[in-house]
């Protein structure tokens, strides 16, 4: 079984975006350097659906790269698909997407793009599973992401942790309860702007 690792930008005080999914300057550090994080920088997303050259401090492309090029399939949930509308296609990494919704793939919506939509967590982890192979599934933070850990579907947690401070919004667990002890990270690396951290779930 691939590894499914939980994965998102987040404020100090464990939000992915605002009340109004406004990221602020959360992924300012994807543009503060002058290191590409991959080779073919012509069709990447940002969270608001730009086009745009993901360019990071050295530190950071070390940690980024290999990631990334680890993940084979993603999970997102339908509201981040519907804002950067499945990022035209091209997700930032991985061939695959699983889109948890209620609602099917939009009509005529890129149909060579390898994304597919089903309405349940563990049969989304399943099929991401079944789609990455050996390599990596990233599932995207928040209600989805939440409610896939509450599952006990995740493996390892990575936050990269951005120094602000939103005090409201949308939460890296989204609605979960109760607590989930995590192991002591794993992965501590300070770029520009940003503080990179795993952490393998305790089970």
């Amino acid at each position: 079984m691939s590894t499914v690792i939980m994965h998102s930008v987040v404020s100090v005080d464990g939000f992915i975006a605002d009340e109004n999914d406004q990221v602020g300057p959360l992924h300012d550090w994807y543009f503060n350097g002058d290191t590409p994080i991959t080779e073919d920088m012509s069709q990447k997303y940002d969270h608001s659906g730009a086009q745009s050259g993901f360019k990071v401090s050295s530190a950071s492309a070390e940690y980024v790269r290999p990631m990334w090029k680890a993940i084979g399939a993603i999970v997102m949930g339908r509201n981040l698909f519907d804002l950067v509308n499945g990022w035209e296609g091209q997700p930032p990494a991985g061939d695959h997407v699983v889109v948890v919704s209620h609602r099917p793939k939009p009509e005529g919506w890129h149909p060579e793009a390898s994304y597919h939509f089903v309405d349940d967590v563990t049969a989304a982890i399943a099929q991401a599973q079944k789609l990455a192979g050996d390599r990596t599934v990233g599932v995207n933070a928040g209600d989805v992401g939440g409610q896939i850990f509450a599952a006990g579907l995740v493996d390892e947690v990575a936050m990269d942790v951005v120094p602000v401070v939103f005090g409201a919004g949308k939460r890296y667990f989204g609605g979960i309860d109760g607590q989930q002890l995590l192991e002591d990270p794993h992965v501590v690396l300070q770029g520009d702007g940003v503080l990179h951290l795993r952490f393998k779930v305790r089970r």
